[in-house]
């Protein structure tokens, strides 16, 4: 039951309310029983910036399905839909050699995150070098006419999911490459410390100590100063920057 999962996957993530109902009930299938395991091997549950040694066992997770299913390879294995003569065969020889279970094997991270880094490493769209002009132009027009469906305009421009996503929140305003302003880092310190709070006061019991110092001012784990915070969200606040600005900024 959904109550139940979210409480007992609160345990290994800790911002598990602003998961949707949906992805919950994915994670209780997917990723509950792996933290559990991992749990009792001493191993907790890990976000973040992907390692050397975890994409090395993707690599190894992924040659090792490839060989079990022949299927031909990574490409076809992660982005199915680019083969439909193939797809229903390749679906089936995923669900028949547990797919979920094989990518995820040895690494201690939610299983969609796994398998976003497995088809970023593999795509070969996502190493196509700088955007042109003509490019830029295309992706503004097929937004505006497709929304934010970055799968169907990567088939019409050959360009990866993520690659689109993160250049169109780019060049979608006014973006100010130059160095940053004291006006423009006193909105990114106020817009980080606003979802923080906003974050403590829904999780008051994950922030520890969450007492206040003689100056107001919040005492926090400093791991919950730069962990899992909504950038997007942050660099509508600022306004000036992209999301990977003020992330790099923060």
């Amino acid at each position: 039951d959904l109550d139940s999962a979210k409480l007992e996957l609160k345990e290994f993530i800790p911002h598990v309310k602003n998961i949707s109902d949906n992805s919950i009930r994915k994670m209780a299938g997917r990723d509950l029983a792996r933290f559990k395991r991992f749990k009792n091997q001493g191993i907790a549950v890990k976000f973040g910036r992907f390692t050397q040694k975890e994409n090395y066992q993707i690599q190894k997770n992924i040659e090792e399905f490839l060989l079990i299913t022949g299927i031909e390879n990574a490409e076809k294995l992660l982005f199915s839909y680019r083969y439909p003569e193939e797809q229903k065969t390749i679906q089936r020889l995923k669900t028949e050699h547990q797919f979920c279970e094989k990518l995820s094997e040895g690494i201690p991270r939610p299983w969609r995150l796994i398998y976003y880094r497995a088809r970023k490493i593999y795509d070969p769209k996502n190493y196509k070098g700088k955007y042109s002009d003509e490019e830029k132009e295309k992706l503004l027009r097929y937004q505006a006419r497709h929304g934010n469906d970055w799968k169907k305009i990567s088939g019409m421009m050959s360009r990866s999911n993520q690659s689109l996503a993160r250049k169109y929140s780019e060049i979608k305003s006014a973006v100010n490459y130059g160095p940053w302003s004291t006006e423009e880092v006193q909105k990114l310190v106020r817009a980080v410390k606003e979802v923080i709070r906003k974050r403590l006061e829904e999780e008051e019991a994950d922030f520890l100590p969450s007492a206040e110092s003689p100056s107001g001012d919040l005492l926090i784990e400093r791991e919950k100063l730069y962990q899992n915070l909504p950038w997007t969200e942050i660099e509508t606040q600022v306004g000036t920057r992209y999301w990977r600005q003020c992330k790099q900024k923060w």
